[in-house]
């Protein structure tokens, strides 16, 4: 699939629905808490499914009851497109069920 930068008001708008993400300069980011520092393990583990399944892969810090991604297209630029909105709603919709906030 060819992907395209997305413009800054459409990235902007799309976050709207994506509650905690941010655009930071040309990456999405987003910090989630949890319970535990084996809940944030588990928490990374998932997303690299999903990541492997998206063929999309982000920046992926484990924390102390963290779990820090930063989001781009590496082949575009480094801009931000529709794979990374695409990526960052998947991990919103399964981090409530690690119990990440």
């Amino acid at each position: 699939m060819a992907v395209a930068p997305l413009p800054h008001q459409e990235i902007e708008d799309r976050l709207a629905d994506l509650p905690g993400w941010t655009l930071d300069g040309d990456c999405l980011t987003r910090t989630y808490r949890l319970g535990s520092h084996i809940a944030a393990a588990a928490l990374v583990v998932h997303i690299a499914q999903v990541q492997d399944e998206l063929d999309h892969h982000s920046d992926l810090t484990l924390g102390y009851h963290t779990v820090h991604l930063s989001v781009n297209t590496h082949s575009v630029g480094g801009a931000v497109t529709e794979l990374d909105l695409r990526l960052a709603r998947r991990v919103q919709d399964l981090a409530p069920a690690h119990g990440a906030s």
